[in-house]
């Protein structure tokens, strides 16, 4: 069986997402469990208007995702510039295109976690991840959190963007502030740790193919008269049989 596959996708107006994502990766291909794969959102703006923001020339060798890619993967991390507290319009368009993947159960239970860029430290550093969640919970994706695990996330004499949510940038009003060596090394960090989750989500499970060692026999529940348990050979649909997969997976991941 071959690694995990988890695509890294961003959306950058400026170029400072652009650069957390190159961290991102980093931090999954250091860990070695899985395979990498970076891809951006479509533009939606016009170029006139891009060209008024000052925005970064689009990274052209960077291809665009597209739903029959993200359905192949088994991972993503995804990143993206707030909007007033939410997800740009980019972002939202693309998962409003997603409706056959929700419609077909074909993320359900793959991990996702997030990252962004503000243009302060409270404009939106958690807000923005926070409202995105509903993506996820539709299509029955695994939201992984970053947590607290670098000391940078604890400082408090330097702006530094990053929170439990996801890794972070702080961009400032008018974009010169450029990611910062502590931000970047805590997307790094990210990138790293959910790979060892996914890895861990996506491993072959031997448990789960052997009944619980503990498990009564039909006979011994009819001489107790205590009710036949239900068949784990049942003929479910395949997205339960997932999601049943999936839950055992997670109940023993952080043993």
């Amino acid at each position: 069986m071959g690694k995990p596959k988890v695509l890294v996708i961003y959306y950058s107006t400026y170029g400072h997402v652009k650069t957390i994502a190159q961290a991102e990766m980093r931090g999954l291909q250091k860990s070695g469990k899985v395979d990498v794969e970076l891809y951006q959102f479509a533009e939606t703006l016009p170029g006139e208007i891009l060209e008024q923001m000052h925005a970064a020339p689009r990274d052209t060798s960077v291809p665009e995702i597209t739903p029959e890619i993200l359905e192949k993967a088994d991972g993503f991390l995804v990143g993206f510039p707030t909007r007033f507290g939410v997800a740009p319009a980019q972002v939202k368009a693309f998962f409003d295109a997603t409706g056959s993947l929700w419609s077909r159960g074909a993320l359900l239970g793959k991990p996702m976690g997030l990252f962004f860029s503000t243009a302060s430290q409270h404009g939106g550093q958690e807000s923005t991840a926070f409202s995105f969640l509903p993506h996820l919970a539709h299509h029955g994706l695994m939201y992984v959190s970053l947590g607290t695990p670098s000391p940078y996330m604890f400082e408090n004499d330097a702006i530094v963007g990053g929170s439990p949510w996801g890794a972070g940038v702080i961009a400032g009003s008018d974009g010169s502030l450029q990611p910062t060596y502590k931000e970047i090394e805590i997307a790094e960090i990210q990138g790293e740790k959910f790979a060892e989750i996914t890895s861990k989500l996506l491993a072959p499970d031997r448990d789960l193919t052997q009944p619980p060692a503990a498990a009564a026999t039909p006979s011994d529940n009819q001489q107790s008269g205590a009710a036949t348990p239900l068949s784990t050979g049942s003929n479910k649909s395949k997205s339960n049989g997932r999601m049943r997969q999936f839950v055992d997976k997670f109940k023993n991941l952080f043993k």
